[in-house]
This record gives C-alpha cells, sequence and structure tokens, in this order.
C-alpha cells in the first residue's frame, strides 16, 4: 500500500485544503481506523500550525517534541483520531481531537494543568486466569477492574492510562455524536433500540431537536455534565 494519498481522495472529515498539492500522508494501520484518523504530520502542519512543511513537521516529530496521549511518536503517519490528546511539551500546550456538525476533524486547546482523555469501551477479553482485559476505542487494552460494559466510556488520566471516572452507556447520561448527519451534536440518551439483526443497534439522542443515530456514533461524555473539556463546536 502506498503511504500517500492524492488529495483529492482524501476523507471528508479532514479539514485541509485538497488542491494546493497532489499528494498527501495516508495514516498508518493502528489505533484508529483510516476513515476515522488522520496522519499525526497533518496535525502538526495544517491544524496546530507548528510546521511550514512535512519536512520541518518530521524534524519535531524525530526531536521527540510532540507526545499523542502521552506517548512520544515520530511517526509522520501515526493516526491520531477522536479524543486523542496531542501534547507539545515545549510550548506547554495540549490538544484534543475533536470533530464538529460537519464531522470535520478541529482541535480544542486545554487548561493548564490535569489532562485526561475520553475513550469507549468497545468490548471485552477474558484471559488466562479469569481475568477480564477491556478493549478500547484508541487501540488500548486495560484490565477490567469493574462493573464496566460496552460502550460505557472511561476517563482516564494521562499518561499512565488509570481510570479516574465512568460513564455508563445508559439512558439518561450525555452523549455526544461523532459520526454521520449529527456530528458534533450534544443529548441525553433517551432511548436504545436493539436490533434484532446484523445491522448495528440504534439510540435516540434528545438535544436541542430529538434525533436517531447508531450506536458506533455515539460516545457518553458525562452524566449532567461533560467530564471533560470538549470545547465549542465548530
Amino acid at each position: 500500500m502506498s503511504g500517500h494519498l492524492k488529495r483529492v481522495t482524501i476523507p471528508r472529515n479532514w479539514p485541509i485544503a485538497r488542491k494546493t498539492n497532489k499528494w498527501i500522508a495516508r495514516p498508518n494501520p493502528g489505533p484508529h481506523s483510516s476513515d476515522r484518523s488522520l496522519p499525526l504530520v497533518v496535525v502538526i502542519r495544517d491544524m496546530l500550525k507548528l510546521a511550514d512543511n512535512s519536512r520541518e513537521a518530521k524534524r519535531i516529530l524525530h526531536e521527540g517534541n510532540i507526545l499523542v496521549d502521552g506517548t512520544k511518536r515520530k511517526d509522520y503517519r501515526f493516526p491520531v483520531g477522536i479524543f486523542d490528546v496531542v501534547s507539545v511539551p515545549a510550548l506547554g500546550q495540549h490538544y484534543r481531537m475533536l470533530v464538529d456538525h460537519r464531522g470535520h476533524f478541529y482541535t480544542s486547546l486545554l487548561e493548564p494543568g490535569h489532562v485526561r482523555k475520553l475513550a469507549r469501551v468497545e468490548n471485552k477479553t477474558c484471559l488466562k486466569g479469569n481475568k477480564i482485559q477491556l478493549n478500547l476505542s484508541d487501540g488500548s487494552n486495560i484490565p477490567g477492574n469493574g462493573n464496566y460494559g460496552t460502550h460505557d466510556s472511561l476517563v482516564l488520566s494521562i499518561p499512565d492510562k488509570n481510570v479516574e471516572d465512568w460513564i455508563p452507556f445508559e439512558v439518561g447520561n450525555l452523549a455526544m455524536v461523532v459520526g454521520g448527519s449529527h456530528s458534533g451534536q450534544i443529548g441525553t440518551l433517551k432511548e436504545i433500540k436493539v436490533v434484532r439483526s446484523s445491522s448495528p443497534n440504534r439510540v435516540i439522542i434528545a438535544g436541542e431537536k430529538e434525533f436517531e443515530t447508531i450506536v458506533d456514533y455515539v460516545f457518553m461524555i458525562g452524566r449532567n455534565d461533560p467530564v471533560i473539556k470538549l470545547g465549542a463546536i465548530k
């Protein structure tokens, strides 16, 4: 597979110009799928404006100046996805990756201090010794010491990824939509519709307007208020 894409074929959620150059980096396989992530070089150069070109961006990465979820990343094609935290220690700045109402990625500058991230429980695995492992939306795995269920959200400390809070996938809790035509909208989970087929389950969200979407697009973000800073929806 080629390491680059033609700009005119990039996913619609990449917030960059399509006709300035012919080629752009393709995200490597990793914690996020290619249609729900963008390469780290694009974040550094086009979104955070820390470099004027890819050569400068690669130098910044090579020197270990960029962290994703508290871990140094030197791969310019490393995939960055929803709720990932990109840190620039030299500037003392942290940015959270979010999506707006058009489904486009954007970065939200976080306040200085303790940084946390949100991750959804995708599924659980039973390990040797009857231990439970939680497989999270950011590609990481942690021990399942708790009554956590699929589609619940965990608030993790960075970089050690200790569980600091837990938002169950339950009616009455606050949810954010990260895909589809209602991308970026926030509302209360009103109903969960179990579909008796291979199609994904559906949910009804009550916000400014009531709407329905699939469960794969929903992240639980709090009980009454968001547990992490989300930034203004663009």
